[in-house]
């Protein structure tokens, strides 16, 4: 899914994605996965900007992107804030919901992959309050992996508290191990992640053009 968005994001900026040094757009990662930013930077000359592509901000956004930054001993790079919250992702998912079959009187689940880290907890909060004022109703957080309470219980809650129809909003950017969890808690239906949609392109392209700016000047 990442190159996906790469790609998309490379297209809306006239550029191509590459692992070659110095090409325009290249993609990195911060955990199991390669190559690490640090490993992306050093082999850059001019400056960059770095792009979180988290939902929420915790451990990776403050603490790993900012050591990976310094570790390269790149001497110009700004990063960015992390995707969300954002207005952009919650109309995404407010259309999302509704093409999983959600209508006015359904109950909805908010569920993020969940972070122990209190500010990522804390961003969630926010996306799923900005979700609720989108679709003018009330929306119940639940996690995936870590934290609680978890999707199934909440569901079941909803469940015994009367609702007749339960939704799950995907907080989550692609498919894979944690939303296929969605589709066993229960629910009637459950909305598709977020994905490489128009709307989180824009938002990439955005959170870089501002970034290059304050760094290097209008482009």
């Amino acid at each position: 899914m990442i190159a996906a968005l790469a790609e998309a994001v490379a297209a809306e900026l006239g550029v191509t994605v590459s692992s070659a040094p110095n090409a325009s757009l290249r993609t990195a990662f911060v955990d199991v996965l390669g190559p690490s930013p640090s490993e992306v930077l050093r082999d850059l000359d001019g400056p960059a900007v770095v792009v979180p592509a988290f939902l929420a901000s915790g451990y990776h956004v403050y603490q790993d992107v900012p050591r990976e930054v310094a570790e390269s001993g790149h001497s110009a790079v700004a990063v960015t804030a992390a995707m969300g919250p954002d207005p952009a992702l919650t109309r995404i998912m407010a259309v999302r919901l509704r093409g999983a079959g959600w209508k006015p009187g359904d109950a909805v689940v908010f569920a993020a992959a969940g972070s122990s880290d209190s500010r990522a907890r804390q961003d969630v909060r926010r996306a799923a309050g900005m979700l609720a004022e989108q679709l003018d109703a009330p929306v119940k957080i639940a996690y995936v992996a870590t934290g609680t309470p978890r999707v199934p219980e909440v569901v079941a809650s909803l469940r015994e508290s009367g609702a007749e129809r339960v939704y799950i909003a995907s907080y989550l950017l692609a498919h894979g191990l944690f939303h296929q969890r969605l589709h066993d808690a229960g629910a009637d239906g459950v909305a598709d992640p977020i994905g490489v949609h128009p709307g989180v392109v824009r938002l990439i392209v955005d959170r870089y053009r501002s970034a290059a700016r304050e760094l290097v000047g209008v482009r």
